[in-house]
């Protein structure tokens, strides 16, 4: 009796499993047609081909929809294409499919930042913040500082950018809004600080060149403050920023 019980749970289980794997290898293959799309797609994300980009992604969604990468890469190129209101949509999807998908929360507060709608933004990115698995921690708290310093809450911004700065010194974004912060109250010495040091990590940014002149001037440096704007004209000459550098040195 109990050989033939052990026969036909052995039966049953070798039922099961050719059962699974008839079941499973329309699945694998249906991944491994999207996984070639999306690579594919992501090649020409990177080339800035962002149409044909998108073709490969809609293309492979199609064909299996719950792959978080996919729906993330989607997000990106929505983005890409300034269609905000379809990133939140695909950032949301990739975030239902794996809920602990930092960079696609992360993503999801940068988009409403870009709308400025900071308050849906900033629990978002406090939940990515104090993710400790998170191997960019410097991105949320300084995408913090941002959402902060547009509340005009000047306080709680220079605590996320420094708190930022101690997880990535070398942060331009972060290392630019704590600067900024600084002029809105009023602190423009300690404003060249910050930003003399951002210029010596990127000294051919002109957005940061001008915020250094600007500090400059506001410190009664005026010499460095004209130096400053020049090397904004010799960076970027024919734009918008470098107009407004002429007309400081007028």
């Amino acid at each position: 009796m109990k050989k033939l019980i052990c026969c036909y749970l052995i039966s049953n289980l070798i039922l099961l499993l050719f059962v699974t794997a008839c079941a499973t290898k329309p699945k694998v293959q249906k991944k491994r047609q999207e996984e070639a799309l999306r690579n594919l797609g992501e090649s020409y994300m990177v080339q800035g081909n962002y149409t044909a980009a998108l073709k490969e992604f809609l293309k492979a969604e199609q064909i299996y929809p719950q792959d978080p990468l996919l729906q993330y890469d989607l997000g990106l190129v929505y983005v890409a294409k300034e269609r905000f209101d379809l990133a939140i949509r695909q950032f949301k999807k990739a975030i239902k499919i794996k809920p602990d998908y930092a960079a696609a929360k992360n993503s999801l507060a940068a988009v409403y930042l870009v709308e400025k709608e900071w308050d849906i933004a900033i629990p978002i990115l406090k939940e990515v913040a104090e993710d400790l698995l998170d191997p960019t921690p410097h991105i949320p708290l300084s995408n913090l500082g941002w959402a902060y310093y547009n509340r005009k809450d000047y306080g709680l911004a220079e605590k996320y950018y420094s708190a930022a700065l101690k997880k990535e010194p070398k942060y331009i974004i972060a290392l630019r809004g704590l600067g900024r912060t600084y002029l809105a109250t009023g602190r423009p010495v300690a404003a060249v600080g910050v930003f003399e040091k951002a210029v010596q990590y990127e000294p051919g940014l002109a957005e940061l060149q001008f915020d250094l002149a600007r500090s400059y001037a506001l410190s009664g440096k005026y010499k460095k403050a004209r130096d400053a704007y020049q090397k904004v004209i010799e960076i970027d000459p024919d734009t918008p920023l470098a107009e407004k550098a002429k007309k400081q040195l007028k």
